[in-house]
């Protein structure tokens, strides 16, 4: 599966700590069912058999609802389950080793912080360019925050679709009109809504106005 631009606008991040005891199974498919149109399983605790579990769990969601779906840094869990692709940060492996891996054809996207890296990622095999933190967040309070102006710079610096994370919400979401992005990703502005369905359309329609795609 290649990278659909669209398909970028409203990208879901998993967080099993918001759930509350509720499976991440039924909080994807719900999250998939409202709106989501791209899915990234992060987890950085599991050991690799329960990871790999739980991987293969959520692509039958993801299969189900035909939405692009890729594991966050785990390249082996990623090609062991037949992922769409794989998401790697700027302390995780160089692109250039991740597209050996995976191959031409599944999707891959890589954080960024600077128009340098965001170009540098293009030029070694990336699709997207996730850019973050955008605004401060409890999921990473140790990330640093990016500039809408350097938000911008990357966008318009690279030809590959830009995302934009971090703190964002359905309140903050307009903030970012005019950057450029392609779309928003989230992680507790999703799961740590009760209800995620209602989280969802809200975001959708804040990302669609940002974006400038019609509903």
């Amino acid at each position: 599966m290649k990278l659909d631009r669209s398909s970028m606008l409203l990208y879901a991040v998993t967080d099993r700590t918001w759930l509350k005891g509720r499976s991440l199974a039924d909080a994807v498919e719900e999250a998939l069912r409202a709106g989501v149109t791209f899915l990234q399983l992060r987890e950085k605790d599991l050991d690799y058999a329960s990871f790999l579990e739980l991987a293969r769990e959520i692509k039958g969601i993801t299969d189900k609802y035909g939405i692009p779906y890729v594991i966050n840094d785990n390249v082996e869990v990623a090609m062991a389950v037949g992922a769409d692709g794989v998401h790697v940060g700027q302390d995780d492996m160089a692109p250039e080793d991740v597209r050996k891996i995976i191959g031409p054809d599944k999707i891959l996207g890589v954080s960024a912080q600077t128009v340098g890296q965001a170009l540098l990622a293009e030029k070694k095999g990336a699709d997207y360019i996730g850019v973050g933190s955008i605004f401060p967040t409890s999921t990473k309070p140790d990330a640093e925050t990016v500039s809408f102006d350097t938000l911008k710079a990357i966008c318009e610096a690279v030809s590959i679709p830009v995302v934009a994370i971090g703190g964002i919400n359905k309140d903050n979401a307009m903030r970012l009109s005019g950057s450029g992005i392609d779309g928003i990703a989230v992680v507790s502005a999703i799961f740590a809504r009760e209800d995620i369905a209602t989280a969802v359309r809200e975001l959708r329609e804040a990302a669609s106005r940002v974006v400038g795609h019609e509903l």
